[in-house]
């Protein structure tokens, strides 16, 4: 017999739902955003390879919170330290935010079809001596435009591929009509 899944920050969704199915509910009523996991191929694709830390990152739940939670509901042992975990929220005295240069929009770049990537390279190499770039937040292609390029791909696939059985299927009938 297994042993059973330990819960942690880096377990993956799909491990823990295979191995707790209860937690599917306690997970949706923590963080409604985890209704998506009924759906099948979000299930099988994403929450394979998402661990609880980016899922907690994800519902807005800090991390340790979701684990004991989840913990909690399947008997093991609370996360230790987790209650008094405390972050760093006072600026350290040697950062100077006259030394962050400004911060580059790439969400902006990639709307209008640019590619930020050669705009960060020139930046940092223009970057003077102890000046630093901020982190940027994470981000994605816009959805409209990549469904929309989704979209058209699809309907010229379909296209070609009526024209191609519909010149196939001329063809033969011309064939038969000799």
């Amino acid at each position: 017999m297994a042993a059973p899944l330990v819960i942690t920050p880096q377990t993956k969704v799909l491990a823990l739902l295979e191995a707790y199915p209860q937690l599917e509910e306690v997970l949706i009523a923590r963080v409604p955003a985890f209704q998506k996991l009924k759906n099948p191929i979000l299930r099988r694709t994403v929450a394979r390879v998402a661990t609880l830390q980016q899922a907690a990152a994800v519902g807005g739940v800090p991390v340790a919170e979701l684990v004991n939670l989840l913990r909690r509901e399947v008997g093991q042992d609370l996360l230790a330290g987790a209650a008094g975990t405390a972050y760093a929220t006072e600026r350290p005295a040697w950062f100077d935010p006259a030394l962050l240069a400004p911060p580059v929009d790439a969400g902006a770049m990639l709307a209008a079809g640019e590619q930020p990537v050669h705009r960060v390279l020139t930046d940092l190499k223009e970057l003077p001596r102890g000046a630093s770039t901020p982190s940027p937040p994470p981000s994605s292609p816009p959805r409209s435009s990549t469904r929309r390029r989704a979209s058209a791909s699809r309907t010229t696939s379909s296209r070609r591929r009526a024209a191609a059985s519909s010149s196939t299927s001329t063809g033969t009938e011309a064939a038969g009509n000799r």
